[in-house]
Parts: structure tokens; C-alpha cells; sequence
């Protein structure tokens, strides 16, 4: 049975078969969302909590925010909301039947409020970099709001539309996903009108079962488009999404080979250079698979009539951060940090980019990736013999994973704190050197030793 719903001294009995309480719980929703409007900060992190502020107590399998609400209230928020009775012993302190929940629909109704276009994102690979693009390209003309650092999940997403305001214009939200069904939750709060998948590849298959539920999780962006009669961007050239997209009838619009968005690389040694539409362009990218992440800012920058020239300009001004192909000079070594993930796609993209660079003095710093499954083993090999076949002076492998591997031209450790004090007593001079891994291998925790 559900827990009944109190807001300032309304309760309702939780009539599972009663069309009264769904209607009231509804309005229930609707008085939230006006004390929202009074008070439009939302905190999720007792830690953090700004005067006038609502605090949602979420919790998770080593935090209850619940146990934090009386606090938040004296620390400067105005309201809390709970969803454990015991804790709603303040004035200020409401219960509800779920916080998550409520959150998330408090998030929907603010959305369909103000109806401002949003453009959903996510895929395997690139999704950040591509958000970050095309909101560098967007700016350029419309005042929109855009997903910060990884606030792409069940909690992430919601938080980041609360932050609408009627005087966006466009918003771009990122959604992630490492199981089943969960695009399918997100796209449910986001609402999009437009959508994106950067590509399908080879990550989280431990959680989604298969690379066909891989593909099956990412286009459920593209079932709620073609439910609510959006439109999608695709890259013409990745047959899987071109394959999706035609058999669901979606309305898309296809960027890359043989559109009006046909573009070509000119450089990538390191930073990539494409020619497009007469115009180069030089970006601060590192790599060449960030050529699709550029075209599909282009096509979307095309879409909402951006000029040209605020393209380019847009396109060469960006910077990126987060640990995603930047790139680092320290007094030593020149770095390209790509270490906030990896996967067995990411990763051989990043090696074979590498590979390709006309430099003498090269080392790789690899971590394991995780959430691989039953793939894992060969996955890791498969790397290993990339690196076995290269000309890479320096191999250095991170991770237990990385540690089964056969692969003689390396150096192996078991975690970074190791490979730290190797790199002391042994340290790299004059080289390129390419750090990637996921997160988890905390693999930024090196560049001070380079």
C-alpha cells in the first residue's frame, strides 16, 4: 500500500481504485510546484544549502537524506521535503510518498509549464562533448540552458530542468544510462522535441546484457520522438542508427556524407581540423573521433539558422574540460587527458588516433574499463594486441583487468598509486603521452607526476 501524501495539513488517503485521489494528487503536485515558484532552488545535498532554498531528501544504499532535514531548514532552506514520517516533525518539513518521484515530476511540470524546445542527447561515446559543442554553437543566437559537468541521470536531469526559466529559449539535455529502460525514464521527464545519439559501442554491458541492448536502451530516445511527433539528428554515416531511425519511421534530419553538412578532415596531429562549406576550421579537439561530434553541432546549428561564420567561430572557441581530450602541457611531457571514461569503443578510437600522430616520443597511460561483463577479458586483450602491433615507446597498464593481459611491451600496475611512484623514480621526458581509462582508475591522480 502506498504512504498517504501530506502537504501543509492536506492529507489524502491512498485509494488505489479512487479517479478523486488521482485527481487531487495531481493538484498535490500542482501546490508543490507553486511553492517551487516562490522558492525556485531545489538541493538535493545538505551540504549545500542556499537561503530560501526546497531540499529533497533522496536517498541511496550509503546516504538518507531524510536524516538531514531539519537541518537543511536551519541552515537557510525555506521547505524539505521527506519521505520517511518520522522526519516531518517540523513546520517546514512536508512528506511525501517519494522524493525521487516528486522531484521528477515536479521537474516534468516545470517543463511543460514554460515549453521550452529541448534537445535530448545521449549515446555510447561523445555524448558530453557533443552537448558542449552544440551548446557552444546555440549560444551564438538563443539564451539556452544546457546540462552541467555529468548531471545526466534519473537525478541529474530533473535538477537540471528546475534550472529553466522563462527566459530560455532552447534547452540541451544530456542523458546516460548503464541498464535497461533507464532513456526510456529520462526522455518520460525531459520531454524532448528534438533528440540526438551520438553513436552505439561496446560500454556498460554488464548492465545492459548485450551490445543489442546497448542499441535497444539508446533508441528509446527515438520511440518517445516518434511518439510525440519529434525529430532526430543522425550521422548519415552509422548504419545502426540510419537502420533504427528508418525502421521506426522516425522524422530525422541526417548529417555527414552526402548532406549539406558533407565535411572532411584535414588534420587531427593532434588537434582536429575539418573543411566545411568552404570554411576551415581549426577546433581545440583532440582526435578524430571528434569529427562526428563537430558535425552533428554543425547540422543542429544549421537547423536553428545559425550562420556560418557564428559556426566556425563557435566550433574554434571551444575548450573542452572534464578530463575529455584535453590537452596539457606540464614542464616535462605533453598530455592528452581523455580519463573521465572509457570503453572498448572510446578506447580503441583514442588508440588508433594515437597511433597516427607523427610524434617520436610516445607513451600510453591505460586504465582498466570497467562494466564489461563477459566481455571483458577479450576486450582487454584486444587492446593489448593494439599495442603489441604499434610503435609506442612507453606502455604503462593500470588495473587488474589490464593485468591478465598478454602484452610483453608493457609495464604493468595494479593501481595508480603504484604507477605513481614508478614514474618518480623513472620519469617520462620530452613525450606525448595519452592517459585513458574510466573514471574509477582515478587515472588523473598521475598527471602531477608527468
Amino acid at each position: 500500500m502506498k504512504k498517504p501524501l501530506f502537504i501543509r495539513g492536506f492529507f489524502l488517503s491512498p485509494t488505489s481504485n479512487c479517479p478523486l485521489f488521482l485527481f487531487l494528487m495531481i493538484m498535490k503536485i500542482e501546490q508543490i510546484y507553486q511553492l517551487f515558484l516562490q522558492h525556485p532552488t531545489i538541493t538535493t545535498d545538505s551540504r549545500n544549502c542556499p537561503k530560501g532554498a526546497i531540499f529533497f531528501a533522496l536517498k541511496g544504499a550509503n546516504f538518507n537524506g531524510n536524516k538531514f532535514a531539519k537541518e537543511t531548514i536551519e541552515k537557510g532552506c525555506s521547505f524539505a521535503f521527506v519521505d520517511e514520517k518520522e522526519y516531518a516533525d517540523e513546520k517546514n518539513i512536508f512528506y511525501v510518498d517519494d522524493c525521487l518521484s516528486t522531484l521528477q515530476q515536479l521537474a516534468t511540470l516545470h517543463r511543460k509549464t514554460l515549453n521550452t524546445p529541448i534537445i535530448g542527447i545521449t549515446g555510447t561515446n561523445g555524448k558530453t562533448t557533443t552537448k558542449e559543442l552544440i551548446a557552444s554553437v546555440l549560444k551564438q543566437k538563443f539564451n539556452i540552458l544546457y546540462t552541467q559537468g555529468n548531471l545526466n541521470n534519473h537525478i541529474g536531469v530533473p535538477l537540471t530542468l528546475l534550472q529553466l526559466k522563462k527566459e530560455h529559449e532552447m534547452a540541451i539535455i544530456e542523458m546516460g544510462a548503464n541498464h535497461p529502460g533507464e532513456i526510456k525514464t529520462l526522455v518520460n521527464i525531459a520531454c524532448p522535441n528534438y533528440g540526438i545519439i551520438t553513436n552505439v559501442g561496446k560500454a556498460h554491458i554488464e548492465g545492459f546484457g548485450s551490445f543489442e541492448g546497448v542499441i535497444k536502451t539508446k533508441s528509446e530516445l527515438y520511440d518517445y520522438l516518434k511518439d510525440h511527433n519529434g525529430k532526430a539528428f543522425f550521422n548519415q554515416g552509422n548504419e545502426i542508427l540510419k537502420k533504427v531511425i528508418a525502421e521506426k519511421g522516425l522524422s530525422s534530419i541526417a548529417y555527414g556524407t552526402g548532406t549539406d553538412t558533407d565535411a572532411s578532415i584535414l588534420s587531427s596531429d593532434p588537434f582536429l581540423s575539418i573543411q566545411w562549406n568552404g570554411q576551415q576550421i581549426q577546433t581545440n579537439l583532440i582526435g578524430r573521433y571528434n569529427f562526428e561530434n563537430v558535425l552533428a553541432a554543425i547540422a543542429i546549428g544549421k537547423t536553428f539558422q545559425i550562420a556560418t561564420s557564428q559556426i566556425v567561430a563557435a566550433l574554434e572557441a571551444y575548450e573542452p574540460t572534464n578530463n575529455r581530450s584535453q590537452f596539457k602541457k606540464t614542464a616535462n611531457n605533453e598530455l592528452i587527458i581523455d580519463a573521465y571514461n572509457a570503453n572498448p569503443t572510446s578506447m580503441n578510437a583514442s588508440l588508433d588516433n594515437f597511433i597516427l600522430i607523427q610524434k617520436s616520443n610516445k607513451s600510453v597511460i591505460l586504465g582498466d574499463m570497467k562494466e564489461l561483463g563477459v566481455i571483458s577479458t577479450t576486450e582487454h586483450q584486444k587492446v593489448a594486441d593494439k599495442l603489441n602491433d604499434s610503435s609506442i615507446t612507453n606502455i604503462f597498464l593500470i588495473g587488474p583487468n589490464f593485468a591478465q593481459t598478454n602484452c610483453p611491451k608493457a609495464t604493468k600496475f595494479n593501481d595508480v598509486i603504484a604507477l605513481n611512484e614508478y614514474l618518480h623514480s623513472h620519469p617520462l621526458q620530452n613525450s606525448l603521452v595519452l592517459i585513458k581509462g574510466s573514471n574509477s582508475m582515478k587515472l588523473i591522480e598521475c598527471i602531477n607526476s608527468l
